[in-house]
């Protein structure tokens, strides 16, 4: 850790089957396919370098598995929040984009533009930063100055986030590219507000797969 500033590592989960084949995931509990599992043990080992003094995760079981990987390297207890989860998609989880397109083709193409948008009758990204921001903040009050904090989480949440973080607009979420499976960013409070340090860190991914991704 560098001086007093406090961190906090946004991990994505590994990859799931649904991943790997297209569909929207949202708050489903898919679980980590064989590659995914592979994906948390190599993320592992490179986030436990950065010493972190907490881990919190989605208690989704992809993240939950992905999080007891790198608590595995680290020793660390793994506390579940569900305010880590992945946006709320209503009635588009579990389809593919294909079918999500031919059966709401207004929202679709709102979150092709990049408008923050309920899709589903499900969350909007401002709803899923507000909530995901306030267990980060909450955490790293409670670690205190210096510290570093490992958030395990998905990646529309993941980018929520950081968008929150960074005072950006719903709208311009976008502007952030999708997290990898297993890939992370890494924010630090630098006094005067936060700054992203590392964003899409990792080894690159086969291919962009996730809920965000486009």
């Amino acid at each position: 850790m560098t001086g007093r500033v406090r961190r906090v590592v946004l991990l994505r989960h590994g990859r799931t089957e649904w991943n790997a084949t297209g569909r929207f995931q949202g708050q489903l509990d898919a679980p980590l396919d064989v590659m995914g599992k592979a994906q948390a043990i190599a993320a592992a080992a490179a986030v436990a370098e950065m010493q972190p003094d907490a881990i919190v995760t989605s208690d989704l079981s992809r993240t939950a598995d992905t999080a007891a990987a790198l608590a595995a390297e680290t020793d660390l207890d793994v506390v579940l929040d569900p305010r880590l989860r992945e946006i709320n998609l209503g009635k588009w989880q579990g389809l593919t984009r294909a079918e999500a397109r031919a059966q709401f083709p207004e929202e679709y193409a709102g979150w092709q533009a990049g408008d923050d948008r309920r899709r589903g009758d499900g969350e909007t990204y401002a709803e899923v930063g507000a909530r995901a921001t306030e267990c980060v903040l909450e955490w790293l009050d409670r670690l205190g100055a210096g510290a570093t904090l490992v958030a395990v989480t998905h990646g529309g949440t993941a980018r929520a986030t950081i968008g929150t973080l960074l005072g950006f607009d719903p709208d311009l979420y976008w502007r952030l590219s999708p997290l990898g499976n297993c890939r992370w960013s890494l924010l630090a409070d630098i006094g005067r507000g936060w700054r992203l340090e590392e964003h899409n860190a990792g080894s690159p991914p086969a291919e962009e797969t996730g809920d965000d991704a486009r």
